[in-house]
């Protein structure tokens, strides 16, 4: 059974007529009739009766029809939203961990593009959810790093989902704080030096398990922690608290304000930031152009 034999007998029900029909689709009536006949062979049941009067729909030709026009109707559909170029807008999603430096580059994705002609979309979420986000194609691409301690047991989940792992540049390891922190003016800060301050950390949800933490270094014993959801929570609580996390040390100040500065950690480690993708999928022009922005950001680690 195919689209064009459902197609077929739509016609047929809706003209009355075997040969009105043909006249419609634009062919021969003896082609027509044969495929109506095929139909019937396939489904063993008796869709049209013919007589001096044309066609009638039998019974059960009628609940066979009532499936027909959907699926006919479903056809259509798709062909006016995917194949209807002037209304069809193509679409990127990208996922990420808690990085101001990815939403920036998809600002500066967003500013080189006609939203008029195309649909974004940016989830800055869990890594889980990066991870199943990409697994379900509800984005193109997601960002997040690699260290010596989680590559091993992401490199495992990233292959159970099918995905890809492509670095992009490799950062060392700094603290990030308010200006106005005690240890602001340090040239390099020591993980004796943490200890009276609270390390802040994203929240994980269900995972989380040390691989899945967005802060490197996650293994370690903190004296005093605090967990929060959203970047700007994270920012308040450096402000007013003191606290501080580990990241790439790379600093959007277009986004964060001035008000926050990133100190090497006096620790020999680096984090890899690179991008998840469906396995065998390739990149769309628009993706391709994100992941050339990100790759400037290179430059950017200190």
């Amino acid at each position: 059974m195919t689209l064009q034999q459902l197609r077929y007998a739509v016609t047929i029900a809706d003209m009355k007529s075997m040969n009105k029909a043909a006249s419609e689709l634009f062919v021969s009536q003896p082609a027509l009739s044969n495929t109506i006949h095929d139909l019937e062979e396939e489904l063993q049941i008796e869709i049209f009766l013919r007589t001096n009067r044309g066609i009638v729909v039998t019974t059960e030709g009628e609940e066979f029809l009532s499936y027909a026009r959907q699926m006919v109707e479903l056809q259509q559909m798709m062909e006016e939203k995917y194949m209807g170029a002037a209304e069809h807008k193509r679409k990127f999603s990208v996922s990420m961990q808690h990085y101001s430096f990815a939403v920036e580059a998809f600002i500066k994705l967003a500013r080189n593009f006609s939203l008029d002609e195309y649909e974004l979309a940016v989830h800055e979420t869990k890594t889980g959810e990066v991870i199943e986000n990409v697994k379900n194609f509800r984005s193109e691409l997601g960002i997040l790093y690699l260290n010596s301690f989680n590559q091993k047991a992401m490199q495992k989940v990233f292959d159970a989902n099918e995905l890809e792992f492509k670095p992009l540049f490799d950062c060392a390891v700094y603290v990030y704080l308010a200006s106005g922190h005690p240890l602001a003016g340090k040239e390099s800060i020591s993980f004796s030096d943490l200890e009276p301050y609270p390390c802040l950390s994203f929240e994980q949800g269900n995972k989380n398990s040390f691989y899945f933490a967005e802060e490197v270094l996650s293994n370690l014993e903190y004296k005093q922690t605090i967990k929060a959801d959203d970047r700007a929570t994270m920012l308040n609580l450096m402000t007013g608290l003191n606290g501080y996390t580990l990241c790439s040390g790379i600093i959007c100040e277009e986004l964060n304000g001035d008000g926050y500065t990133a100190v090497p950690f006096a620790a020999e480690e680096t984090m890899t930031i690179g991008y998840l993708k469906r396995k065998g999928i390739p990149l769309s022009h628009l993706g391709s152009r994100y992941i050339e922005i990100l790759k400037q950001y290179e430059k950017h680690c200190k």
